[in-house]
């Protein structure tokens, strides 16, 4: 049962929009790290959806300190975060926790006032974990669209633990 802490994460929402932030700030949560990739856009999304530009905004006016935290190449995390004017981490390697430690760097907090959202146990909710971050996982966006690593691997692990997660009564 102690291997599965590190991939249960500390709250499941359906998407970034059911983030209650005024109980994060109650928790002392002053930081996100966010995943691209399924977690704010579908995979080929390019760009922020208007109702993304809006949350965004609104954490901001809530004065969060805001990453983007992404597995991806400099190109399309750079063609995404630009125009947001959102500081990045590309080429992260998660759950390795290099790019981590750059992360919380660029936001100057303490990993305890910050949380990672993103959409995999095995890199999103693991990495944080390792961290002593807060770790949010968010349904993915667009299954469809994921690289065949992701599809292939780490989905198919993620499965295996949740159904004995589910099967424990550990995991809603």
């Amino acid at each position: 049962m102690a291997l599965y802490r590190w991939v249960i994460p500390d709250l499941s929402v359906r998407s970034i929009y059911d983030i209650n932030l005024s109980l994060l700030k109650r928790l002392g949560i002053r930081g996100l790290m966010m995943d691209l990739d399924n977690t704010l856009v579908g995979a080929t999304t390019a760009y922020a959806t208007p109702a993304l530009h809006q949350w965004i905004s609104h954490a901001r006016n809530e004065n969060f300190a805001l990453v983007i935290l992404s597995n991806n190449g400099v190109a399309r995390v750079r063609q995404f975060a630009d125009p947001l004017h959102l500081p990045y981490v590309y080429a992260a390697r998660k759950p390795f926790p290099i790019a981590f430690w750059r992360a919380l760097r660029m936001m100057a907090l303490p990993a305890q006032h910050v949380a990672i959202i993103g959409d995999q146990m095995m890199t999103d909710v693991l990495g944080g974990k390792r961290m002593g971050l807060y770790t949010i996982k968010v349904e993915p966006i667009a299954l469809g669209e994921e690289k065949w690593f992701t599809r292939r691997i780490n989905r198919t692990i993620e499965s295996w633990i949740v159904a004995r997660l589910r099967k424990k009564g550990m995991y809603t």
